[in-house]
């Protein structure tokens, strides 16, 4: 197992927002401690803007620069624009990682990204980074087909409207709705493609759901999946009311390992006290999967 992680990425936000410092923070020192032979690496790749602008508008590269927040979510802190394109680096050099080399590969980095738009900073994002990672994948580094599995509790809406009409790209979301952003209600043809799981549904619905969206990747036999993977759908999370338990996603990394294609992850939302034991089950499921996992 590889994590990409720039310890940088923790020198912003307050521990008054669910998007904070401790995330990454308590996370980096679990996993270190709880697996002593998975391999650490600062993220080397540059996210220059002619990278950030396969997803993302001049205009928008320019506004990170600006003062004034985004929104009430997504407030315009000293460096952010720096923070962000770390983060972009970080999921660059994990899909280069995961084609190169066909090993699991984690970017534990901040802020998130999922909800970017190629114009817009929102719900705690400010670049996408999965959605730059599949296009650049295409453009530089030979992945026809690209597929990004979105599993986090909030739906993925930057990354939809970003990656939607992109040629050979699949976009796959299971999440809570209603629910913020409001969006993913629905499919928009064969590579848009959404699960509304609705507030308190059981686990074992939801993870039908998730399976569904995997099994749709798995037949649209992608190059490199990209996971968005968020670990907000948990039952105890502060901020959702979705049901899934440490186990759960212990499944989803053994799902992921039994598709046995090329596979790059990144982390997105998960405000519980709990993270840094959900990232330790998926990344674990994902390494050694169970003899269920397919």
């Amino acid at each position: 197992m590889l994590i990409l992680h720039d310890p940088r990425c923790a020198d912003y936000g307050s521990a008054l927002r669910p998007e904070q410092p401790a995330r990454v923070l308590a996370s980096a020192a679990h996993l270190k401690a709880a697996h002593p032979g998975w391999e650490w690496r600062l993220p080397a790749a540059v996210a220059d803007d002619r990278v950030l602008r396969l997803a993302h508008t001049a205009a928008h590269l320019e506004r990170l620069d600006q003062p004034g927040d985004f929104d009430a979510d997504t407030p315009n802190l000293a460096g952010i624009a720096g923070h962000a394109r770390r983060a972009v680096d970080a999921a660059l050099e994990a899909a280069r990682h995961a084609l190169e080399s066909r090993t699991p590969v984690f970017s534990l980095m901040r802020p998130p990204g999922h909800h970017a738009t190629a114009d817009r900073a929102m719900g705690f994002c400010y670049l996408n980074q999965v959605a730059v990672a599949a296009l650049a994948a295409q453009r530089d580094l030979g992945a026809a087909k690209v597929a990004v599995w979105d599993f986090d509790a909030h739906h993925g809406n930057g990354t939809e409207a970003i990656l939607h009409g992109a040629s050979q790209v699949l976009f796959a979301s299971v999440h809570q709705y209603p629910g913020y952003p409001g969006t993913g209600t629905q499919d928009h043809g064969p590579y848009v493609r959404n699960w509304p799981v609705a507030p308190n549904t059981p686990a074992v619905d939801h993870m039908a759901a998730l399976r569904a969206s995997l099994d749709t990747i798995v037949s649209f036999a992608p190059d490199l999946i990209l996971v968005s993977a968020g670990f907000d759908a948990y039952v105890n999370d502060p901020i959702t009311r979705m049901s899934l338990e440490r186990a759960d996603f212990a499944t989803l990394g053994g799902w992921l390992a039994a598709t046995g294609r090329p596979a790059a992850a990144i982390l997105e939302g998960g405000y519980s006290e709990d993270l840094p034991l959900l990232i330790d089950a998926f990344l674990s499921g994902w390494e050694n999967p169970g003899p269920t996992a397919a």
